[in-house]
């Protein structure tokens, strides 16, 4: 094709692009869109999917404009405003999302997407009955909606309705049988309500479809009891964030989650003169919430963690000096000892071993260097540390010091602390900060 020409031509280059587009192929199908928009720049179509490959290639900006122009041109383009709506929620403008979603479904009432969509945004609003009410409409719009059975299941799991929670899972299960995150939540909810059987039935089952899932395989044992393995595998990490990746940021802000703030706070009281001059580690940096009070004290900042797809996260905040793909405790005993301060928040709940990780950070602080971190926190009857419900290790405080000792570190303080939210209920934990003695 040397040229996009008016009617039919049209038509099957923007045909062309769209099959392009949504292979993956955005620099073809970029220069289809804009090949189609210079014969044609009124082409709503062509505008539309532009803005939101834009988007796509982290454009978000650009790709709002295109899709706004298509709207001015077609205002009842219901599709382009769902699609505008996304890049809205996407880059955290909940509020004007929410208004796409309701022009798409008050131009569509059927339009099943733009129900569910909507139901996303009115959870992260904690608006918990309209966002069932709109789930429902997905639903009833589309029975076979697969995202709205299972964001209807989480927001019932949230709320403790298990019963129905289980039900909307189930709904999952039926009409897509290797749903990775259906069999996540029905065998997580399952355990929560107590019903301890048919969670490891649901894990059992989950490892026929699909043996050697590593989320499967650790949630199977969580479930069990006894014996537990001292960390978290690998394979369970990496898989666990890598999906969780792209709604990190946001689910935790719903959670209320607090460790990173905890941190900060810490880290104002015991180093209360910000220090510019100091190399830091953020050891298990997800998408680097930690990174924006770690960077004003570092001359050089480190981030680490197992999830390719976290690290992808962080990257895009332009705050890290560099960015280590790596197991936490391998890598930490193999560092020379340069950095000033560790911090790990929310990472040492995926190991119940503690000895390996805080001997790491041992080997890489210089003397007189300091380590900052949380913890879940278990009843100090228990055994030094368990695996929970919730796939994540707890750890008694008599451990933590006695594993802290046992690395050589002097501890500074350990206060008990709010984490985070989790299924209606504090999730309690310790903050630690320890030094290496000079």
């Amino acid at each position: 094709m040397t040229g996009v020409g008016p009617g039919a031509g049209t038509r099957s280059a923007i045909d062309e692009a769209i099959a392009l587009h949504r292979a993956g192929n955005l620099d073809k199908a970029k220069r289809l869109y804009e090949r189609v928009l210079k014969a044609d720049p009124a082409n709503v179509t062509a505008l539309h999917f532009l803005g939101v490959l834009h988007h796509q290639r982290g454009q978000s900006e650009r790709g709002i404009a295109r899709i706004e122009q298509a709207i001015r041109l077609a205002p009842e383009y219901a599709d382009a405003h769902n699609n505008l709506g996304n890049v809205l929620k996407e880059t955290g403008r909940l509020e004007p999302a929410f208004r796409a979603y309701r022009r798409v479904v008050e131009l569509m009432p059927t339009h099943a997407d733009a129900w569910n969509n909507l139901g996303v945004v009115l959870r992260g609003q904690s608006m918990y009955d309209e966002a069932d009410q709109a789930y429902r409409q997905a639903i009833a719009a589309n029975p076979a909606h697969v995202a709205a059975w299972q964001n209807r299941g989480n927001l019932l799991a949230r709320l403790r309705r298990f019963d129905e929670a289980v039900v909307a899972y189930s709904r999952v299960l039926a009409l897509r049988p290797r749903h990775t995150g259906a069999y996540d939540a029905l065998g997580r909810t399952l355990y929560r309500a107590g019903k301890v059987t048919e969670a490891l039935e649901v894990y059992s089952e989950w490892l026929r479809v699909d043996p050697g899932n590593s989320v499967a395989t650790h949630m199977l044992m969580a479930c069990r009891g006894g014996e537990v393995p001292a960390r978290a595998s690998d394979d369970y990490v990496r898989d666990t964030f890598d999906a969780f990746a792209g709604s990190f940021d946001q689910v935790l802000d719903q959670l209320g989650y607090r460790a990173p703030a905890l941190i900060a706070e810490l880290l104002t009281r015991i180093l209360p003169a910000p220090d510019n001059g100091l190399v830091v580690a953020d050891a298990g940096c997800g998408t680097g919430l930690c990174a924006p009070f770690l960077r004003p004290r570092a001359k050089r900042l480190v981030g680490i963690d197992l999830s390719s797809g976290m690290l992808a996260r962080a990257r895009a905040r332009k705050t890290y000096d560099e960015l280590i793909e790596a197991e936490l405790a391998t890598w930490l005993a193999r560092q020379r000892p340069v950095y000033d301060l560790i911090v790990s928040a929310d990472t040492l709940c995926y190991f119940g071993t503690l000895e390996p990780v805080l001997s790491g950070a041992a080997t890489a602080l210089r003397p007189g260097g300091r380590l900052v971190f949380t913890v879940e926190r278990a009843d100090d009857g228990a055994t030094a540390y368990q695996l929970t419900s919730s796939g994540r290790y707890s750890h008694t405080e008599s451990y933590v010091r006695d594993a802290l000792a046992g690395a050589i570190f002097t501890v500074v303080e350990i206060v008990p602390a709010v984490l985070r939210q989790e299924v209606g209920h504090d999730v309690h934990g310790l903050l630690v900060s320890a030094q290496r003695p000079i």
